[in-house]
């Protein structure tokens, strides 16, 4: 079966769309991308050129990096959303 006509001139009709729901799961799509592609490509790099054992040892100091990283990002947060609130004058 097909779908019920539409009037010439309208536009199909479009699923209901949330746009910050969707930024959203952009945005985390965009981040767990980069990290599976720095670790893939980064990991597959350093062991064709060190081997396994430097693979490991390259790994170990992606994560401990990467862990450094959202540590700092969520301490810059923290500490500009104490901030606002502050400025605000909430509690």
């Amino acid at each position: 079966m097909s779908a019920a006509p539409t009037e010439p001139g309208t536009p199909p009709p479009h699923p209901q769309t949330d746009p910050p729901a969707h930024r959203r799961r952009t945005e985390r799509r965009l981040v767990v991308g980069f990290f599976l592609l720095l670790l893939l490509v980064g990991g597959g790099l350093i062991a064709l050129n060190y081997g396994w054992g430097g693979m490991i040892g390259g790994f170990l100091s992606i994560v401990a990096c990467s862990g450094a990283l959202v540590g700092l990002g969520g301490l810059l947060w923290a500490l500009l959303t104490w901030a606002g609130r502050w400025a605000d004058g909430e509690p």
